[in-house]
Parts: C-alpha cells; sequence; structure tokens
C-alpha cells in the first residue's frame, strides 16, 4: 500500500504541513512526540516521496544537474563521488552529463537540464560562457548554476580557487633541491584544464634557481595516459633530460611506459613527478611522487554552494582556496656527482 502525505497526515492527526516539513527536516517547531509519530508511519508503511508531485507544489524536485568534460576521467570521477557525497544524504539525486569538452554541448545540456527543472546545475567547464549564460544573464540567475572551471569565469562569489601555482613551484624547486636541472615538463595542449599556473610555477622555478628555462623541455599532449607517453617520447629525445614534471598522474603513468621503453629506469636514470594526488598513482612502479590536490573536496564544496543557493538564495555564496601538498614517493632519486 503507497500512501500520500495526506493519508499519512491523516492517521498521524496532523496537518499536511506538519507532515511536509517534518519529512523535509524543517519540523523544528514540533515535539518529538509529534515527529516520532509521523516517522514511526513513514518506517512503516516505506513511505517514498513523489519528487514529480512534490515539485508542482513545492517548485523543487530535489535533482541536480552535473556537467563535466569526461566521465572517464579519473579527476572528474573524484568530483562526482565528492559531490554525491554531499547531495545524497540531503535527498538530491545527481544528473550527470558528459560534454566532450565542447562549449557547444555545454550550452545544449543547460538548457536541457532546465527544461527538466533541476534545481540547479554544477558545471565543469573548460570554456568562457558566452554573455546569455554567463555570470550576469538571465539564466544564471534564474537557476543556481555552479561553476567549477579554475576560475576562468570571472565572478565575485562561489569560485573555487586551488594553489596549482604553489603545488607546481614545490615540485619543481623539491627537483632542483636534488640536483636536477635539466626538468622536462609535459603539459596540456587544449582541454579543460588550462593549467597556467602550473606552467609558471614551473618556469618560476627554474627561474628563481638560476636556471636558463628551455622551450625544447617543454612537450604538450592531452591530458590522458597517451598525451604522457607521446610527450615524454618528445621529451626524451632530449638525451640530457634527467627528470620529468607532469601535468597531472595520468599522463605520469604514460610518462613511465615511454621511459620504460627506451630502457631507462625510474627513478636511477629519470625522476619523475605527477599532479592530482590521485589514488591508483600510489600503486604505480615505483609509487608516484606527487602533487596532492583534494579533488573529492571540490566536488564536495561545489555541491554545498549549489544546494546553499537553492535553498538559500538570499545569502552570499562564499569563495573557497584549496592547498596543494606534495606527497614524497618513490618516483625521485638525487642526483650523485660524478667525480672527476
Amino acid at each position: 500500500m503507497k500512501l500520500t502525505i495526506r493519508q499519512i497526515a491523516e492517521i498521524a492527526g496532523v496537518s499536511v504541513t506538519t507532515v511536509s516539513q517534518i519529512l523535509n527536516h524543517k519540523g523544528g517547531r514540533f515535539s518529538t512526540e509529534t515527529r516520532q509519530r509521523v516517522l514511526d508511519i513513514v518506517e512503516k508503511y516505506q513511505y517514498k516521496p513523489d519528487f514529480f508531485a512534490s515539485n508542482l507544489v513545492t517548485r523543487h524536485s530535489k535533482t541536480i544537474g552535473m556537467i563535466v568534460p569526461d566521465v572517464t576521467d579519473s579527476f572528474f570521477s573524484k568530483i562526482v563521488e565528492g559531490a554525491e557525497h554531499y547531495t545524497n544524504p540531503l535527498g538530491y539525486m545527481l544528473v550527470l552529463c558528459n560534454s566532450h569538452h565542447e562549449l557547444e554541448k555545454e550550452l545544449q545540456l543547460l538548457q536541457q537540464l532546465a527544461d527538466r527543472s533541476v534545481d540547479g546545475v554544477l558545471l565543469a567547464t573548460p570554456n568562457v560562457l558566452p554573455d546569455e549564460y554567463g555570470v550576469d544573464s538571465e539564466f544564471f540567475h534564474s537557476m543556481p548554476l555552479g561553476l567549477i572551471d579554475r576560475g576562468i569565469n570571472q565572478r565575485e562569489n562561489g569560485r573555487l580557487i586551488i594553489k596549482e601555482y604553489e603545488g607546481a613551484y614545490q615540485a619543481v624547486s623539491y627537483l632542483l633541491k636534488k640536483g636536477h636541472s635539466h626538468i622536462g615538463l609535459i603539459k596540456e595542449d587544449t582541454s579543460y584544464y588550462q593549467l597556467e599556473e602550473r606552467y609558471n610555477g614551473y618556469r618560476h622555478a627554474l627561474k628563481d634557481a638560476g636556471v636558463v628555462f628551455k622551450h625544447e623541455n617543454v612537450a604538450t599532449a592531452s591530458l590522458t595516459v597517451e598525451g604522457g607517453y607521446y610527450a615524454a617520447q618528445q621529451l626524451l629525445k632530449q638525451k640530457n633530460i634527467t627528470a620529468i614534471f607532469c601535468s597531472n598522474d595520468a599522463m605520469a603513468m604514460g610518462c613511465y611506459r615511454a621511459i620504460y621503453e627506451q630502457n631507462y629506469k625510474i627513478p636511477e636514470d629519470i625522476s619523475v613527478i605527477g599532479f592530482d594526488g590521485l589514488s591508483f598513482s600510489k600503486f604505480m612502479n615505483p609509487p608516484l611522487t606527487t602533487v596532492k590536490q583534494p579533488v573529492f573536496d571540490i566536488g564536495f564544496t561545489a555541491a554545498k554552494f549549489i544546494i546553499d543557493a537553492i535553498e538559500f538564495p538570499e545569502r552570499r555564496i562564499p569563495n573557497k582556496i584549496f592547498e596543494t601538498k606534495l606527497i614524497f614517493r618513490e618516483s625521485v632519486q638525487e642526483l650523485i656527482k660524478k667525480s672527476k
């Protein structure tokens, strides 16, 4: 037997409003006895809310759209996991969409999600949104839109900023302290991340150590295992390279294979550092030294921001800065200067 809220109210001897507020965790003004009576009936009859019906009354569907550039990317998988960890206990469901890094697809998905009456959207985007969808647009203000975009769409509130420059600077400085001066960089070409901060951290660390930056020590590719493999092949043509800093852990994995195929050893011949600190990095052989960023926390915080925007529209959503941390493992070795 499937009960309605009205039937629960009749059995409990309370109003429909009382039942609705208790079920939506807004029943603080009701007595413990009343709350328990309603909850006991809900449990006995295994009541499940009809979100389509409640949407007509409350204007809330308890669904949040989430658009990511690549659902197969480990980075975004962790972002989604963090977001779900916050939304699910609150009764919200994520509707996950894949944009394939394309702005046109993102805008199409935004409109489709709005047409399906989601309460808000989390958008992880590599793109600058056009004016009609930007932070000052009517669309942006008609439906809460949380951006995970590394700050490329400028706004005053709700920015999630990761200290990527500091993380990259620390990683390259660590290699320099270990005696490496011929340090290669594998960076992205065109994709979501647009990681200029990591590139700048690499360049400035070299400059501060008095090491000349060389364009031939930088290879670009997609932020994938394959991209790291092909970029590392290019770098290894520079026979003096003793260390490689990779823009993410997936690229580092591909870099490992390219190094091994050239019959080099890690770290005896070439040291490698990654970025992101994803879980698989500690299972690489040898375990990867990497700059860890709190990917799960980024997704968790983005979800908190969007639900706050939905439930408390009058509040000003804050900004949040995330720290990075260099995780020392076994893929870096100190250079021993050979005596003459």
